[in-house]
């Protein structure tokens, strides 16, 4: 019989805590200092605002009045640095600091959760494993492989919160995946099923063009019905990018996470950002739907 080498036998045992790691759901326990995601667990709507530009100020007013703030980093040029600032600039802000990333590699995770995010957004997720890695890094073991790191998320929430940063963020940090196409339609039983996804929300805009059905078409329809179900039978929180459909709409009543969206206090974002002046529930400029 050929001996197992250590080697061999580290492998294994790696093995096994990846698949530990991607299998165990976060305990929640008393109430979160991640306030977007607690209204969620009550069964609110949370709604956002988006930052593309590097503007501590200007962020630090938009926080004022949002549940979380929406970093752009798939579609924008903001960089870690930048966020990072921002975040500092104003740490005990109303809106929780998220960030959409353009993937779910373990250095784009381990980076927003180090400068002191409590939301991971991952876009164009069509499969389990890209949800998977989206909950793997993003929290520490047992529960994910987030590796320790000096950054300044320990000190701003251990002081915010009161609690130990450490013991505490697992159950704080929420993760969102979004579905927007059609193989991620088809697959959103089984993505939303991933233990440690919170949040399965549509692209609405890129949902459309994937599939090349009009938004509001019956075929489009059919698609957004078919992730509303599975999500909520997967037990996890159903939303929309889409602001436009947080009301009068047959899934608003179950859809519970936008981008964008009406203030908590009623106020009103400066006329020239995309239109929000005038419009609160419009896109951000350039993920406009096409006309």
């Amino acid at each position: 019989m050929r001996p197992t080498t250590p080697y061999v036998v580290a492998a294994g045992i790696a093995g096994c805590l990846l698949c530990f790691a991607q299998t165990i759901p976060v305990p929640i326990t008393g109430k979160l200092y991640n306030t977007a995601k607690q209204k969620l667990l009550d069964g609110k709507q949370v709604f956002s605002f988006t930052q593309s530009k590097a503007d501590p100020a200007a962020y630090c007013e938009y926080a004022k009045h949002y549940d979380f703030t929406w970093f752009e980093m798939q579609h924008s040029t903001l960089e870690f640095r930048d966020i990072e600032a921002m975040i500092a600039a104003c740490p005990a802000a109303p809106a929780i600091p998220m960030i959409r990333l353009p993937d779910a590699q373990e250095w784009h995770i381990q980076h927003a959760t180090d400068i002191g995010v409590l939301g991971v957004l991952v876009p164009t997720v069509d499969d389990v494993d890209r949800a998977r890695n989206a909950v793997m890094w993003a929290r520490y073991p047992p529960y994910g492989r987030r590796s320790s790191g000096a950054g300044q998320a320990s000190g701003i929430w251990s002081k915010i919160s009161g609690q130990p940063y450490r013991t505490t963020v697992d159950a704080n940090m929420l993760v969102a995946v979004m579905i927007e196409t059609p193989t991620g339609v088809a697959n959103a039983f089984d993505i939303a099923s991933v233990p440690g996804i919170d949040v399965v929300f549509i692209g609405n805009n890129d949902l459309s063009q994937f599939s090349g059905y009009p938004q509001h078409s019956p075929k489009y329809e059919e698609l957004m019905q078919k992730v509303h179900d599975d999500v909520l039978r997967a037990g996890k929180i159903f939303g929309q990018a889409s602001a436009v459909y947080y009301k009068d709409h047959p899934l608003s009543k179950d859809a519970k996470f936008f981008q964008n969206g009406p203030s908590n206090d009623g106020w009103v974002p400066p006329a020239g950002r995309g239109g929000r002046g005038v419009n609160p529930l419009a896109p951000p400029k350039g993920e406009e739907p096409p006309q």
